[in-house]
């Protein structure tokens, strides 16, 4: 894109030439400004949501040898009735695992995470686990229509963090605000086992990476 501007004879007849980015030049009675445009980068579309799948170093609140904190957790019944269980419920005087999931029905968590752990439900208990329980920053409704829907018995507890207390509690919140599809602050996924209540092993994701936190990787702790 050029430009041209006509300076009357308010100037000098001495030349002035100024070099920056662009070139500025009066000559006499006249003066070109000259600059070249940068075209216009086209706008991207919103890239599909994605979970990091790198492998670094991360921490929570909790970490092994650590008490689990008191938390109480909500499901539904086989009437429909709410009901509720604490921490310590699922793990006094118990050898538990306890894994978290970012959401109910999303893809890896409905295809992998959680039926691994259905699978292998088996082979945990056979191992001396008590206590499976799926935990995840969902409701007791939405927690008890994907139990439904992906046809688990009783298996695995599937339990709502609703307000995200015992998710807050261990420092494993995962912040989605910025994501497009509204699933706010949640849970980043992993896999514990506590004895007595006590952590003896923290599988912790970077977010919603899936890596070393399936039930496989409990078996072979175990």
């Amino acid at each position: 894109m050029a430009a041209s501007i006509t300076i009357s004879k308010l100037l000098t007849p001495t030349s002035l030439r100024l070099t920056t980015a662009s070139r500025l030049t009066f000559t006499n009675l006249s003066s070109k400004l000259s600059f070249t445009s940068t075209p216009q980068k086209h706008r991207q579309s919103p890239k599909p949501l994605r979970f990091s799948t790198a492998r670094t170093t991360i921490s929570a609140t909790i970490a092994v040898g650590d008490k689990l904190p008191e938390s109480t957790l909500s499901y539904l019944d086989e009437a429909g009735e709410v009901q509720t269980v604490t921490v310590s419920d699922l793990t006094k005087g118990k050898k538990a695992v306890l894994f978290a999931v970012p959401g109910a029905f999303t893809p890896t968590c409905s295809q992998k995470h959680l039926p691994g752990f259905v699978e292998k439900s088996g082979e945990l208990k056979s191992k001396g686990v008590d206590t499976i329980a799926c935990i995840s920053v969902n409701d007791a409704f939405v927690m008890k229509a994907w139990k439904e829907n992906l046809k688990i018995n009783d298996e695995v507890l599937l339990l709502s963090d609703g307000n995200g207390d015992f998710t807050r509690a261990i420092g494993a919140e995962l912040d989605l605000r910025d994501k497009p599809v509204g699933l706010g602050v949640r849970s980043r996924r992993y896999a514990l086992l506590a004895e007595d209540g006590v952590v003896k092993l923290l599988n912790l994701e970077e977010g919603g990476a899936f890596t070393f936190s399936s039930a496989d990787d409990i078996l072979k702790a175990l």
